[in-house]
């Protein structure tokens, strides 16, 4: 491979150039109008503007980045996250295009983009999943009612069909569920021109739990050490950690176990995470949790450097070398996990005012001590960068890694508190009073904390910076 093209921006981008440019391989960023000057372009050794601003104009258009390829010669094509990177159909035609795809096949990508045709196949391969199943286009309501039954109320009405939470509705009253059947059909078909949807039981407190896998052209899967990736809101992770805490043994082999078959079942090659929850205990409680498939992401996730930062491994150079038809190394074969990781995403939103993005010149953006594993900032922004509103809000991904998870958590909270923000409204506070809570410290929280009552508290600004200090001076001289 001599020269890539990265189908993507921001810090997902910067974080691939940066291996590209350790393995020599040169770099092609492609931008939209208002990421011009961003600093992902810098970084590139060449770089094509798709005009436009908003995604439909720039990210979004397979035929303009295939030519960009071409036009700089580049040999192969990283789509990162997001955007067109579980595209089946820009896949192949990346491929078709002679070019090399930096991730799994088409035909993987597009089975695992249906999520009933995903739970159907992970069934059949022996991974565990909640009881649920498809709704006929054309059935009836005492049979709706008796296929609902069988799942056990509460339950999820689910598009099979796109993410992010849309075409999903809870239902806990049965007399509710022919309405929101028809209303998550309406949904889904809007909003991803699909309107399958299928039943599946709901887990209540549920912790959300994934393994990363890799799989290389030789037949070759490994399962990494497993991520909690519990603390989300509205189904958006914001805090990331590997190990998992508070699991035994037992749940960690069924979750390693279930990764193995799910890769196995679709002779996954690259890298890609089969997700989980976990439920009925753990987290703190009682009893072992029993594990759950939830679905495939067929690509790099956002969390991957916790992954990296407790295995030692490069994730993408790893992407690289399966794509060139190199086998796994014996390093990256189910290796266990060496200390504790845990990673904050700091968004340009603000939840003390209902999450309200915000946007805007970065005025201040630094965090003293970066050195790439105790503490590492994988960032898309720099002073004098523009937040826009045409794309995700997220500014940074803040990593640490330490020998435990105590100390990993006061590490990233300190980093958090310390850092140097100035500019757009960030999460950063609620962050901090997040890691330090005792529902995150004491493993007692689920997907669900902030999404409840607890928000209000854990947002509550900090005094930090040159209040902090302020406040410090008085408290000298009033003694």
């Amino acid at each position: 491979m001599r020269r890539l093209l990265v189908a993507n921006r921001g810090e997902i981008a910067r974080r691939i150039f940066a291996t590209c440019r350790r393995l020599g391989i040169d770099t092609v960023a492609v931008h939209s109008d208002a990421d011009a000057d961003a600093p992902f372009v810098r970084d590139a050794d060449l770089a094509v503007a798709l005009g436009g601003a908003a995604p439909a104009e720039s990210y979004l258009r397979a035929d303009a980045i295939i030519a960009a390829a071409r036009a700089t010669g580049a040999d192969a094509i990283h789509p990162g996250y997001g955007f067109l990177s579980e595209d089946a159909g820009f896949a192949a035609a990346v491929a078709a295009a002679g070019l090399r795809w930096i991730g799994p096949s088409p035909e993987t990508i597009e089975a695992m983009g249906s999520k009933l045709r995903a739970r159907e196949l992970m069934a059949a391969a022996g991974v565990p999943v909640l009881p649920g199943g498809r709704i006929a286009e054309d059935v009836g309501d005492d049979d709706l009612r008796a296929q609902a039954d069988a799942v056990g109320f509460p339950l999820l009405v689910k598009a099979s069909a796109g993410g992010g939470g849309r075409g999903m509705r809870l239902v806990e009253d049965p007399a509710a569920l022919a309405g929101a059947v028809a209303s998550a059909r309406h949904e889904a078909a809007s909003a991803f021109g699909d309107g399958t949807v299928f039943l599946e039981r709901y887990v209540t407190r549920p912790r959300h739990v994934e393994v990363q896998i890799l799989g290389d052209l030789h037949g070759t899967v490994s399962a990494l050490p497993e991520r909690d990736c519990s603390i989300q809101r509205r189904h958006q992770k914001l805090i990331e950690e590997s190990p998992a805490p508070a699991i035994g043994d037992d749940v960690r082999t069924v979750l390693a176990d279930a990764a193995h078959k799910a890769a196995g079942a679709l002779g996954y090659v690259s890298a890609g995470t089969v997700e989980f929850v976990l439920a009925d205990g753990g987290g703190g409680r009682d009893a072992d949790p029993a594990v759950f498939f939830l679905e495939v992401n067929t690509r790099l996730q956002v969390e991957h450097p916790v992954t990296e930062l407790v295995t030692g491994l490069d994730l993408v150079e790893l992407q690289l070398r399966i794509a060139e038809g190199e086998p796994l190394p014996a390093a990256a074969i189910d290796p266990p996990a060496r200390g504790h990781a845990i990673e904050a995403r700091l968004v340009a939103e603000d939840p003390a005012a209902g999450w309200l993005p915000q946007t805007g010149l970065v005025e201040q953006f630094g965090f003293a001590g970066a050195d790439g594993r105790a503490l590492r900032i994988d960032s898309g922004v720099e002073p004098g960068s523009v937040v826009s509103p045409h794309y995700d809000s997220m500014l940074a991904k803040v990593i640490v890694h330490a020998p435990t998870r105590d100390a990993a958590i006061r590490r990233l909270a300190d980093a958090l508190r310390r850092a140097e923000l100035a500019g757009p409204r960030t999460a950063r506070d609620l962050l901090v009073r997040t890691l330090e809570s005792p529902s995150f410290r004491n493993v007692t929280h689920d997907t669900q904390l902030l999404d409840g009552d607890a928000l209000a508290d854990l947002a509550a600004p900090l005094v930090t910076g040159e209040p902090l200090r302020w406040a410090a001076a008085a408290a000298a001289l009033a003694l």
